[in-house]
């Protein structure tokens, strides 16, 4: 690490608060799922899902989230839950449903690997932005 990261706290912190945001998102999301909230229920029906898929999905993506949010597994975190994101491009665009909602799944990964590059000088020192 270089001595201006190892002296300027700022990017470690700005990273955890971009961190956060996409956690918050997914636990709410896998709370839905798991919970079999009545709306999450229905746009699974609506979206073709078989009974059952709910729960598994809700499973998974609680615990890709938790992976991103432990430092020690962060990066493992943050590819997996690329993957489970990029799923659901795939649902929302094979549904016509609008840009927005095809983009928001790709916006929340780009803050999510946003905030780990910030907060994890490993990344940082691999995926230099400059040399």
């Amino acid at each position: 690490m270089t001595e201006s990261h190892a002296s300027n706290p700022w990017p470690r912190r700005v990273g955890i608060v971009l961190s956060v945001l996409p956690v918050l998102m997914l636990l709410f999301s896998a709370s839905a799922k798991l919970m079999s909230n009545p709306e999450a229920v229905a746009g699974f029906k609506a979206m073709g899902y078989p009974d059952g898929a709910l729960l598994k999905i809700g499973i998974v993506e609680l615990l890709v989230t938790l992976l991103y949010a432990i430092p020690a597994t962060s990066v493992l975190g943050a590819i997996l839950v690329t993957g489970y994101l990029g799923g659901a491009v795939d649902v929302h665009a094979r549904m016509g449903d609008t840009l927005g909602n095809i983009l928001f799944p790709v916006i929340l990964g780009a803050i999510a690997w946003g905030g780990l590059y910030l907060r994890d000088p490993r990344l940082r020192a691999l995926l230099p932005l400059k040399r």
